[in-house]
């Protein structure tokens, strides 16, 4: 049975289209992935994703500002880590909803 739906005003829509502008973009789904298990430095998160320092720290950036992590600063070093777990929910959801669409697509050519 499906949940029932809140209406929403235009401005929650545009919030709503904004939280999924900040997502359509792989370079941050993969920072937030990198991020599932904890805190981690620029550095760290620079080697994990395979981008550069100015385009990592550019992705972090939009992040927080949406407030989906946070950071911490350590002396020169700057450490990140997930603001709105539940964020993980919702990639969850559509990758469940991905693997079930392509399996189902898979079966055609069975």
């Amino acid at each position: 049975m499906r949940k029932k739906t809140r209406a929403l005003s235009d401005e929650a829509l545009s919030l709503v289209a904004r939280r999924f502008a900040i997502l359509s973009e792989p370079m941050r789904l993969r920072l937030l992935h990198s991020l599932v298990n904890g805190e981690k430095s620029v550095n760290t998160l620079v080697e994990s994703t395979g981008g550069t320092q100015a385009n990592v720290s550019r992705h972090l950036q939009t992040l927080a500002d949406a407030g989906l992590v946070k950071r911490r600063k350590e002396g020169l070093q700057v450490f990140y880590s997930v603001a709105d777990p539940s964020i993980f929910d919702l990639c969850e959801l559509v990758c469940g909803s991905l693997e079930k669409q392509l399996a189902q697509r898979a079966s055609i050519f069975g």
